[in-house]
């Protein structure tokens, strides 16, 4: 339903959304079912208009893996990387009621995100290019599409993703084919010397497509490229190792694969967002916001968070939880709506009983180890508990939750392998923390091995908080038996 306000021919909305991919549908799902006044406004004739293109040799890398093993719709998201979140977040409609490739194509990915758009009416408008960005004196974003047609809203989310080609500042660049343009037909290639230039997953597929027909195939980070230089009828590349060594070599032909970045150009000076070290991406707060532009939100790959070598925050099966903190962060915000919660039971028990069942079902904890959290707050009295989950830490710890006196922070995080992490809190400061040991099959269940240690660590805790030490209990409780504490308590 088109939610909009018509004023002198400007149509307003609460929330603009830009791009009708992956993030930006999620976010309009999010907002639709909180009978929020929204529009999704998208540049091509589709939803998923990014991966009519691209990637180039269309091939996805995320997993549609539907056999799991598993009937709950939860534990398999943990395996499928190319659903959105539907309802709950239980993917009732899934990627595999469209395809069922392992690794499917993009095309594929365009007719799921058709799909969920269609399924869930979302309010999308299409072959809408946004030309322009600015403020309003009333403070209000304003829009303007090619078509001419203008928008305005309270606060905008830019869910583009990083669809500008990243070219490195190397002398001679611009001798190189770029990976956005180059031909994906092998026949091409027959018999060539080629040099790919970037380290990512565009130039691994451009570097995989060429093996059956290129001569030879190397691929070098830019970095180690210092310049590029045509010397009867190839390139020459100067190249600058990490190790200081440098030498020359020569190619029939360079292609740039070094990834995508924002594209800033739509906005005016007065509301153009600053970016990140890099130049990459915006740079953002905690909340995902503009760090100088209030009322400007980015999800998706533009929200990605940093050590991408630890969690996929820039890719589907990541920023569908993003997506889904900042929609709860909107609605703490902006409509006095506070973060779900639900109240366990102030007890070791209880809190081992709630942490165990998100431990061994939340998918969002298994995609994004060490970067979400579910949050258990404790009164001091023990007298009640509250469940709240999936929550960044940085925002968390910046909040008025994180000044709480005595709260737990519940993870999954990666070591030798994927195991459980909970920590306690007192305000910004980390009070103790207790690992439990991974487990091959992704269950922690084990009585021994993490129950009992679990129930032990709340059990110190506990006793902390009611300051038995200093009521004549003479061993420390950090080397107090388990079964003496469970008669204490």
């Amino acid at each position: 339903m088109n939610h909009g306000v018509s004023i002198g021919g400007e149509v307003s909305y609460e929330y603009l959304i830009l791009g009708a991919g992956p993030a930006g549908l999620q976010m309009g799902h999010h907002l639709s079912r909180a009978g929020h006044s929204y529009l999704i406004l998208e540049a091509g004739d589709s939803p998923g208009t990014f991966f009519k293109k691209f990637p180039r040799h269309r091939a996805l890398t995320s997993r549609n893996k539907i056999h799991t093993g598993s009937e709950d719709p939860e534990i398999r998201l943990r395996f499928d990387e190319c659903s959105l979140l539907d309802e709950d977040g239980d993917g009732a409609f899934r990627f595999s009621d469209v395809s069922h490739s392992y690794l499917p194509s993009a095309d594929e990915m365009v007719s799921y995100l058709c799909g969920y758009a269609e399924r869930h009416g979302l309010n999308v408008r299409c072959d809408t290019r946004v030309l322009r960005v600015e403020r309003t004196g009333a403070g209000l974003f304003r829009l303007t599409a090619a078509d001419g047609s203008v928008f305005s809203c309270r606060r905008l989310i830019v869910a583009t993703g990083t669809a500008r080609p990243h070219v490195p500042s190397i002398p001679g660049i611009d001798l190189a084919e770029s990976y956005a343009d180059v031909s994906v037909d092998p026949e091409d290639f027959v018999n060539q010397r080629v040099l790919v230039i970037g380290q990512g997953s565009s130039a691994a597929e451009t570097a995989d497509n060429l093996i059956p027909t290129a001569a030879l195939i190397h691929t070098l980070p830019d970095r180690e490229v210092e310049r590029l230089e045509r010397s009867h009828g190839q390139l020459v590349v100067s190249v600058c190792h990490a190790d200081g060594g440098a030498e020359e070599r020569v190619y029939d032909r360079v292609i740039v694969a070094t990834g995508f970045r924002f594209d800033d150009s739509i906005f005016a000076s007065g509301c153009r967002p600053e970016m990140a070290p890099g130049g990459r991406l915006p740079a953002r707060t905690p909340e995902w916001e503009s760090f100088n532009v209030p009322g400007l939100y980015f999800a998706g790959a533009l929200a990605q968070a940093n050590g991408l070598e630890k969690h996929p925050s820039g890719l589907v099966h990541g920023f569908r939880y993003n997506v889904r903190a900042l929609f709860r962060m909107l609605e703490t915000k902006h409509h006095r709506r506070d973060w779900p919660a639900y109240e366990i039971e102030p007890t070791p028990e209880g809190l081992v009983e709630a942490t165990f069942v998100r431990l061994n079902r939340a998918s969002a904890l298994w995609q994004l180890p060490g970067f979400l959290h579910d949050v258990i707050v404790v009164d001091e009295d023990w007298n009640a508990a509250r469940y709240l989950e999936e929550m960044p830490l940085a925002y968390l710890r910046q909040g008025e939750l994180g000044q709480s006196s005595h709260y737990y922070t519940i993870s999954l995080e990666r070591g030798e392998g994927l195991h459980p992490v909970v920590r306690r809190w007192s305000g910004g400061q980390l009070i103790s923390e207790k690992h439990l040991p991974e487990d091959l099959f992704g269950e922690w269940k084990k009585p021994e091995a993490h129950v009992a240690p679990l129930r032990y660590f709340y059990m110190q805790q506990l006793l902390e908080i009611a300051d038995l030490e200093s009521a004549g209990y003479d061993a420390p409780l950090a080397e107090m038996e388990p079964q003496r504490l469970l008669r204490i308590v």
